[in-house]
């Protein structure tokens, strides 16, 4: 995560590191995904219900389905074409 992001997540962050909210800025969302990226293991394949396992366990207002999809709208995750695995993206596409 770059210095910005760690800035955008201020208060965003309870003392566990859990997500309170779903903040309304674009930049807070963009560094909200990119610290919920840092949760998944590089190099591994998840299925849907372990992608919303640990999404669930890094927020607190109960929108896994919000967060899965922009995790994959940011490129931050892959899904295969039928939903059943996803992947951490490990570099942007230039």
């Amino acid at each position: 995560m770059t210095e910005e992001e760690m800035k955008e997540l201020s208060g965003l962050l309870d003392e566990d590191g859990k997500v309170k909210a779903w903040p309304k800025k674009q930049a807070r969302k963009s560094a909200v995904l990119a610290y919920l990226a840092t949760k998944f293991e590089d190099n591994r394949s998840y299925t849907e219900k372990e992608v919303n396992t640990i999404l669930d366990n890094w927020h607190l207002f109960n929108d896994y389905f919000i967060l899965r999809r922009g995790l994959i709208e940011a490129h931050l995750l892959s899904r295969d074409i039928y939903g059943r695995e996803y992947r951490k993206v490990t570099e942007k596409a230039e």
